[in-house]
């Protein structure tokens, strides 16, 4: 199959469909990996590695509101307006291709280096409604970095753990398991009130992450939420309640 379109900008662009054969698995690495999606760091995981966030849209959004403004003051139906509507278009689509080009190299990165990958089942709809985080959510693209985690998951054997958006992986110590009542979100660094420990907020949620999708790997295990006696699955796709709690990691495993 041939799908032939153009795009705003007046570039074309040829398509072309291919049946191939299934790439081979990947092989094992015997390492599990949790991963918190975040504005500052695009991605933080259990291992302490941080991802920066490259800004593709906030880095360009000088020229895109130059170009918007000259298509403002363009007349509607002229030529001067049709160029100017190519460029805003052009800028667009260098901002979309450089978002598209870090989410693979990312997604991939991580399914090269873990055999499983846990993350969070984060409302992105929801989230986009924070008028001061709205532009810097969208520009992460993390509903398109998790089909690609997705799709590559399953066409290199691994496997993708999604658990509950609910989880307070952030207010947890992942020490030792301590729950805080309020943590806000400007606070980047805390102490646990129980053990002491001293934790990075953003890595300390990655391991709790982890963990959670251990349980659910191993057993099926639950998240127990404050305020309320009933267990939740951490996992979404499996709603099995059970008792078990949530292993905690030590040493940083």
């Amino acid at each position: 199959m041939v799908i032939i379109c153009r795009e705003p900008d007046g570039r074309w662009y040829v398509t072309f469909t291919l049946d191939t054969d299934a790439p081979e698995p990947l092989p094992e690495t015997g390492h599990a990996v949790g991963v918190d999606l975040g504005v500052t760091d695009f991605a933080v995981t259990s291992d302490g590695q941080k991802i920066p966030d490259p800004q593709h849209l906030e880095r360009r959004a000088r020229h895109l509101a130059r170009y918007q403004r000259r298509l403002a003051r363009c007349r509607k139906g002229s030529v001067n307006r049709a160029r100017a509507a190519a460029k805003v278009a052009r800028a667009h689509r260098k901002v979309r291709n450089a978002r598209r080009d870090f989410l693979h190299r990312t997604s991939t990165r991580l399914v090269r280096s873990a055999d499983t990958i846990v993350i969070e089942d984060l409302n992105v709809s929801g989230l986009v409604r924070n008028r001061r985080l709205a532009r810097a959510i969208a520009d992460c693209g993390w509903g398109e970095f998790r089909r690609q985690l997705e799709y590559k998951c399953e066409r290199y054997g691994r496997r993708l753990v999604v658990i509950d958006r609910w989880y307070p992986s952030s207010k947890t110590c992942s020490a030792c398991g301590y729950l805080l009542a309020e943590l806000s979100l400007g606070t980047r660094c805390w102490t646990c009130p129980c053990c002491g420990a001293r934790h990075d907020r953003d890595i300390s949620a990655a391991k709790n992450i982890l963990a959670a999708g251990r349980a659910v790997a191993a057993c099926g295990a639950g998240v127990r939420h404050s305020g309320t006696s009933r267990v939740r699955p951490a996992v979404k796709q499996e709603p099995r309640p059970v008792t078990a709690g949530i292993p905690v990691l030590q040493g940083g495993e």
